[in-house]
């Protein structure tokens, strides 16, 4: 076991639980110290009789081929010993103890964490046993074990799917593909097939065709596959496919000429739904469920009713519509922290890239007071200059206050902050004397924290904490 943060660890548990002679090494002394402290073997892997190794389980952060191959990877490729992830332990495990228990695996570049979260939230709202992890919240093998009536969610990065040679979910579920990682997978084309193999061995397949190399990968689903395309345009061959008019999601379920659709729900007025991408993971979570229930009725999962009539338990329009809007969303991802008289607070600290910030931005149509800024990503803001209209005011933190100031100088009005609480202070007292109907204080720093925090997450806490200072003196 190389790798030990908390799936290294959650991996090596369940492996002595399992009866296996588990070797663990870490480059860091934290992890090592972690690992002997529960009680591990601990050893430096250079040292080990690789003759003696059935496999080696890496942790998803431990490059496998890009830049290059990690010291410990080449150990095991010279001595021909498989490369393994948790998530494979699960998919093994599965396989083994119950093949048919329903396994929903998700992955994206953009929107897979609100994706799996909506998907276990609809599902637990329905009444089922849900179990959610992987590359979102708890590692996998920290959740209970396959079941007939459990439904594992799973979120997956392209490192977890490199890891994962015999995954073979109930529905796999591919968002997008937009470059991302490409210093881990070497070209965009390594990075998209890596996203598509999610898709092989699935017995039902949800693809977004919005963009080519998912609409791409979409035509390449096997002929025996269900394949089930969503998209946030009109446009789609497949039968059934899932697609929006503005806010409102519909399916259509049946081909010829006079086949209609049928309006599932709509996300207008879902705070936590709000803005174009969502629309996009709201109707990928409803081919999940469309595709689950589907194998369902032809005994291909063993999802089992919990209606005493029989009736079907995940496709039933009208509660979807009711989880849909009582749907609590992902903390530091367009949250709505709340709100001081007119003025909205939203915390997207997740927003690491102006790609991110987008989609805040797009979310609002006017009235918006950001605050951007943190260390710098490659290219700034500049291709968000089509959404500066709708930007009141900008308040400028971190490192990259002298480059976005430029950027915006003549075309937004920008005050350098320095820190996150300023930038509160002053975009709140701004947008309370603003004559917008619904101002907004927006935080989409579109920038990496570290300069000024440990993570996004520190970031929006922060950001948090500072609203609820404001909420408090206003007596709320």
């Amino acid at each position: 076991m190389f790798g030990l943060g908390g799936s290294g660890i959650a991996a090596a548990h369940s492996l002595v639980a399992g009866g296996a002679n588990v070797l663990c090494w870490d480059d860091g002394e934290a992890g090592r110290a972690r690992a002997r402290a529960e009680g591990f073997n601990v050893a430096d892997l250079r040292e080990a009789d690789w003759s003696a190794v059935a496999s080696l389980v890496l942790a998803p952060g431990v490059p496998l081929t890009h830049p290059e191959p990690h010291w410990t990877v080449v150990l095991a490729q010279k001595n021909g010993v498989e490369i393994i992830g948790d998530v494979e332990i699960f998919a093994r495990e599965r396989a083994a103890l119950c093949p048919d228990a329903p396994f929903i695996a998700i992955t994206g570049t953009n929107g897979k964490s609100t994706t799996t979260a909506l998907i276990a939230h609809l599902l637990s709202y329905l009444g089922h046993d849900v179990a959610m992890g992987g590359n979102i919240g708890r590692a996998i093998l920290t959740l209970g074990p396959p079941a007939p009536n459990r439904i594992h969610v799973v979120e997956m990065s392209s490192y977890q799917i490199d890891l994962t040679p015999t995954l073979e979910p109930s529905v796999a579920v591919l968002l997008n593909v937009t470059p991302d990682h490409i210093d881990r997978h070497g070209t965009l084309a390594h990075y998209a097939a890596v996203k598509e193999r999610l898709l092989t061995d699935a017995q039902a397949c949800a693809v977004g065709i919005d963009d080519a190399l998912t609409a791409a990968a979409a035509g390449r689903v096997a002929p025996d596959t269900r394949l089930y395309a969503f998209t946030a345009g009109h446009g789609a061959s497949a039968i059934p496919r899932l697609y929006a008019i503005q806010q409102s999601l519909f399916v259509h379920e049946q081909s010829g000429s006079y086949a209609s659709s049928e309006e599932i729900a709509s996300l207008d007025g879902i705070g936590t739904l709000r803005g174009r991408h969502n629309v996009q993971n709201a109707l990928a979570a409803l081919a999940a469920l469309r595709a689950l229930q589907d194998l369902a009725d032809g005994h291909q999962a063993a999802l089992r009713p919990v209606d005493t009539d029989g009736a079907r338990t995940v496709w039933t329009l009208q509660r979807l519509a009711e989880g849909l809007l009582s749907f609590p969303g992902l903390p530091h991802r367009l949250e709505e922290v709340g709100r001081i008289g007119r003025v909205l607070f939203i915390n997207d600290s997740k927003a690491t890239n102006a790609e991110a910030a987008e989609k805040a931005l797009s979310s609002f149509d006017g009235g918006i007071h950001w605050i951007a800024g943190g260390q710098p990503k490659s290219g700034g803001i500049a291709s968000l200059e089509t959404l500066f209209p709708r930007i009141a005011k900008a308040y400028l933190i971190g490192e990259a206050q002298q480059q976005f100031s430029a950027t915006l100088a003549g075309r937004v009005e920008a005050e350098r902050c320095g820190t996150l609480a300023v930038a509160v202070a002053k975009a709140a007292a701004d947008a309370a004397a603003s004559g917008a109907q619904l101002p907004v204080v927006l935080l989409s720093p579109a920038c990496a924290s570290f300069d000024q925090f440990q993570n996004f997450e520190a970031r929006g806490e922060s950001f948090r904490d500072s609203v609820r200072g404001l909420m408090h003196e206003a007596g709320q």
